[in-house]
C-alpha cells in the first residue's frame, strides 16, 4: 500500500459490537484477567500498554517501514530514552547543531555517565574521524533544527554498519511522509510527534521506531513501560486521527515552504535562506536523493542586528510568534533568544514553520514585516 492508504488504515481499532469506523478512546487504566491469570484482551495495565497506544505504534511502524515502535509523552522523553538505554561510559557522535533540547540533556543529565562529541555531520568523513574505542552510537538530525543542515543518511549508515555502531536519526522536520531513514540504513528513527505528526499544535508526544527488535530495543521498551513516561490514550487517539491526513498535509507544507523560500531568497532584506529544496542549499543534492519533499521548515538571516530581527517577528499579522512547528498555522520565532548565549544559532536568524494558509497571504505578511 501507498503512504496515503497506510496512514488512513493502519492501527484502526474496530469493535464488532458497535461497528466503529474510527478508533474509539479507551481510558481504562487496568484490564480484566482470565481465570488462568492471563490477559486475553492483550492488555494488563495502561502504563505497559493500551489499545490506543498500540494502534498508534502500529501505524507509525508501518509508515516508517520498521519492526516496532514506542511512543512517549514528549519528543524529549523519546530521545532521552535512547540515552538512558546506553551503558555508562558510552560515547556518542552527535551533530554540532543538534536540537538544543537534546544537547542540553547530554550536557547536563548525562554529563557524568556518557561521553559525546558534537561535530559537523554534513561532512560524513567526520564520523570515522571521531570514532573511539567506546563509541556505540551516531546520532544524526536531518534536516536539522534550526539551520536545516542535511546529513547523508545512507553514507553514515554504511560507516556505522561497518563499525558495528548504532545509527539513530531525528527525522522530525521530515516526518515519515518525506523521508524513511530505516530504508536508508538507520537503526532507530525519532520523531517529536508534537510537530508534523500531530499537526494541530494541540498534543504533546514523541516516538521511536526501530529497524529490528534486538536487545537494545528491548531495553528501550523496558524503560518505556517501567519508567512510565507514555502517551495518554486520548493523546494517542488525537495523534492517530491526525496521522490520517499527514501525507496530504505534508504536500501542502512542502508546496508553501518551497514558494516562501524562493520568494525570500530574492528579498532585499534577507541575507540568506536555509531550505533544502533550494538549489543554493549546500546539501541540496543529498536532500533530493533521500527526501520525497522538503517540508515546511525554513530559516532566514535578516539583514541587521538582533533588534532588527525582533522587529520582524513582532510585526507579522498572520504568522504567530510562538515556539514549536509543524502545525496547520504558520509560526515564526527568533531562536537565538530561546536557546541562549551558548547556542550555535546566529542572532539574526528567524525560524519559520510554514503552515497551510494561502501562500499569497503568507508572502504578503512576511513582506510587510520585513519592509
Amino acid at each position: 500500500m501507498k503512504q496515503e492508504t497506510i496512514a488512513i488504515h493502519s492501527g484502526n481499532i474496530h469493535h464488532a459490537s458497535t461497528g466503529d469506523v474510527t478508533s474509539p478512546i479507551n481510558l481504562s487504566t487496568t484490564f480484566l484477567r482470565n481465570e488462568d491469570g492471563g490477559y486475553s484482551g492483550g492488555h494488563m495495565y495502561s502504563r505497559v500498554s493500551n489499545p490506543n497506544r498500540s494502534a498508534l505504534e502500529a501505524a507509525l511502524t508501518a509508515l516508517e517501514q520498521g519492526a516496532d515502535a514506542a511512543v512517549f509523552s514528549s519528543g524529549n522523553t523519546a530521545g532521552m530514552t535512547i540515552f538512558q538505554a546506553l551503558k555508562p561510559g558510552s560515547h556518542i557522535i552527535a551533530p554540532d547543531d543538534m536540537y538544543w533540547g537534546f544537547k542540553k540533556q547530554l550536557q547536563s543529565i548525562f554529563a557524568d555517565t556518557l561521553e559525546f562529541d558534537f561535530v559537523d555531520l554534513t561532512d560524513t568523513t567526520n564520523v570515522e574521524r571521531y570514532i573511539k574505542p567506546n563509541t556505540v552510537m551516531v546520532w544524526i538530525e536531518t534536516p536539522s533544527n534550526p539551520l536545516l543542515k542535511v546529513t547523508d543518511i545512507a553514507a553514515v549508515a554504511a560507516i556505522t554498519k561497518a563499525k558495528g555502531l548504532l545509527l539513530a536519526c531525528d527525522s522530525t522536520f521530515a516526518s515519515p511522509c518525506l523521508q524513511n531513514p530505516i530504508s536508508l540504513g538507520a537503526d532507530i528513527v525519532m520523531h517529536s510527534t508534537t510537530k508534523y505528526i500531530g499537526g494541530h499544535s494541540d498534543v504533546l508526544g514523541g516516538a521511536l521506531i526501530t529497524a529490528v527488535k534486538d536487545e537494545f530495543w528491548e531495553k528501550i521498551k523496558n524503560i518505556q513501560q517501567i519508567g512510565g513516561a507514555v502517551s495518554a490514550p486520548f493523546d494517542c487517539f488525537l495523534l492517530l486521527r491526525s496521522l490520517k491526513t499527514l501525507p496530504y498535509r505534508m504536500r501542502g507544507h512542502s508546496d508553501n515552504g518551497m514558494a516562501l523560500a524562493q520568494y525570500l531568497e530574492k528579498h532585499p532584506q534577507v541575507e540568506a535562506v536555509f531550505y533544502p529544496g533550494l538549489p543554493s542549499h549546500p546539501q541540496h543534492e543529498v536532500a533530493k536523493k533521500q527526501m520525497s519533499g522538503f517540508g515546511g521548515m525554513l530559516s532566514i538571516l535578516v539583514k541587521g542586528d538582533v533588534e532588527a530581527t525582533r522587529k520582524v517577528v513582532n510585526k507579522v499579522k498572520i504568522f504567530s510568534q510562538a515556539t514549536s512547528l509543524g502545525g496547520v498555522e504558520s509560526l515564526i520565532e527568533h531562536r537565538f533568544s530561546v536557546e541562549g548565549p551558548d547556542t550555535k544559532t546566529p542572532p539574526n536568524l528567524i525560524r519559520i514553520s510554514v503552515g497551510l494558509e494561502h501562500i499569497d497571504d503568507l508572502v504578503n505578511d512576511i513582506n510587510q514585516a520585513l519592509t
